[in-house]
C-alpha cells in the first residue's frame, strides 16, 4: 500500500471522492472545451499491397503526402493531436473540416459520419488503470478513404493495435489480401474486443467487493460500492453509442466498404450489443450489492437492538426487586430479616437466569 492510499484510508471522507463525479458529468456540448496540443506527434505509415509491406515512421506531418493515390494500401497513424497538422493532413486528403473539428474535439460522443469522400467515425479505446481503480479513455478518430486508413490518437504511449500490426507483417494474412475497409474493420474489432478486457477487470472488482460486503460491512464497502457505479458510467458511456457506428457501416450506402466486408461489422455488432448486455448486468449486480449493504447494516442494527433489548429485560427485575426493598415504609417484609439482604440479592439472581432459560428454549437467542 502506497503513502498517499494509507492517507486515505485515515480520513474516512476522502473515499467518497466526488472529483471522480465531475470529470465523468463535467461534458457539456454547448461550450467548446479547448484541447491542449501535443509537445509532439509520431506518425507512423505501414504502406503494403499483397507482396510486399513498408512500414515508416515521421515526424513531421508533410511526410504522409507521397502516399495519397499511389495504388497502395496505406495506415497512417497519428500520435499526438494539433490543430496545424491535423489541419495540413485533412486538406491533403479532401477532408471536410467538419471532420477536422470532430478530431480537435474533447469529449465527443462517439459517432459516425460519411461525408464526402470519406467515412468518419470516433470512439474512445477504454483501460483499466489498476492503481486508481478506474476506467481511462483515449479518443481515437479513424477516417476510411479510397485506399487509405488514417487513425488520430491521443496518447502515443499506449494502443491496442499492436495485433494488427502484427497480422500486416504477414503477407498470407487476410489484412493484407484485403483492402482499407477490412483494415478499418480490423482497427474497431480490435478496440471493441479490449472493451471485454475492461470489464473483466471491472467484473474481478464487483466479485470481491460482493464477497467483502457478506464478510462485514462498512462504511468503505458503500465508498467501494460508489466507486464502482460510476466507473460502470463511463464503461456505459463509451460502449453504448459503439453499436449505432457499428450499424452505420452495415448499412451505409458508401462506395468505400465492398459487400463482403459488412458482414465482418455484422460480427462486430454482436459482440458489441453482448458488451453492452454485459454493462447492464453489471449495473444490475452493482444495485445488488448496494441493497445487500443495506440489509447487512439494518442486519447488524437489529443484533445491537436485540442484545440491549435482552440486557434491559435481564436488569429490570433487579431493578424493580431494587425499588420496592428501597422505599421508605417502616414495615417492609424481610426488611429487618438477618437473612433479607440474600433473600433480595436471590431474587435478583433467580428471576434472570429463568428469564434466560425461557428465552433460550424459545429460540429469541
Amino acid at each position: 500500500m502506497t503513502g498517499s492510499q494509507y492517507l486515505k484510508l485515515l480520513n474516512p471522507l476522502a473515499l467518497f471522492n466526488t472529483r471522480r463525479t465531475r470529470d465523468i458529468f463535467k461534458v457539456n456540448p454547448t461550450v467548446t472545451p479547448e484541447r491542449k496540443e501535443a509537445d509532439h506527434i509520431v506518425v507512423s505509415v505501414f504502406d503494403y499491397d499483397k507482396e510486399e509491406i513498408k512500414e515508416s515512421s515521421f515526424d513531421r506531418i508533410e511526410s504522409c503526402e507521397q502516399f495519397k493515390d499511389n495504388g497502395r494500401i496505406s495506415w497512417i497513424n497519428v500520435d499526438g493531436i494539433r490543430k496545424k497538422e491535423v489541419e495540413v493532413l485533412c486538406n491533403h486528403f479532401g477532408i471536410h473540416y467538419l471532420i477536422a473539428e470532430d478530431i480537435l474535439s474533447v469529449g465527443q460522443r462517439p459517432k459516425i459520419d460519411e461525408i464526402h469522400p470519406v467515412l468518419y467515425c470516433l470512439l474512445n479505446m477504454l483501460y483499466f488503470n489498476e492503481q486508481t481503480a478506474t476506467v481511462e479513455t483515449e479518443q481515437i478518430s479513424i477516417i476510411l478513404g479510397k485506399d487509405y486508413v488514417i487513425t488520430y490518437q491521443e496518447d502515443a504511449s499506449r494502443d491496442v493495435f499492436d495485433g494488427v500490426r502484427e497480422k500486416l507483417k504477414l503477407s498470407d494474412s487476410k489484412l493484407r489480401q484485403s483492402g482499407a475497409d477490412y483494415l478499418c474493420y480490423a482497427l474497431i474489432d480490435m478496440i471493441v474486443d479490449h472493451y471485454y478486457l475492461v470489464m473483466d477487470k471491472i467484473g474481478d472488482r464487483i466479485e470481491l467487493l460482493e464477497e467483502r460486503i457478506i464478510r462485514s460491512s462498512n462504511k468503505r464497502s458503500l465508498a467501494e460500492i460508489n466507486a464502482l457505479r460510476k466507473e460502470l458510467i463511463v464503461l456505459k458511456r463509451n460502449v453504448g453509442p459503439v453499436r449505432d457506428i457499428v450499424n452505420g457501416f452495415v448499412k451505409t450506402d458508401s462506395q468505400l466498404l465492398e459487400e463482403r466486408t459488412r458482414k465482418y461489422f455484422k460480427d462486430i455488432y454482436d459482440h458489441i450489443v453482448q458488451a453492452n448486455d454485459l454493462a447492464e448486468s453489471y449495473r444490475d449486480m452493482m444495485l445488488n450489492l448496494h441493497d445487500l449493504y443495506v440489509s447487512n447494516v439494518n442486519l447488524k442494527m437489529n443484533e445491537v437492538m436485540k442484545v440491549m433489548a435482552i440486557v434491559t429485560c435481564l436488569l429490570a427485575p433487579a431493578t424493580v426487586i431494587g425499588g420496592i426493598f428501597g422505599m421508605n415504609f417502616d414495615i417492609i417484609p424481610y426488611a429487618h430479616e438477618s437473612n433479607g439482604f440474600y433473600i433480595a440479592t436471590g431474587l435478583m439472581i433467580m428471576v434472570p437466569l429463568v428469564m434466560v432459560f425461557i428465552f433460550r428454549k424459545r429460540g429469541w437467542f
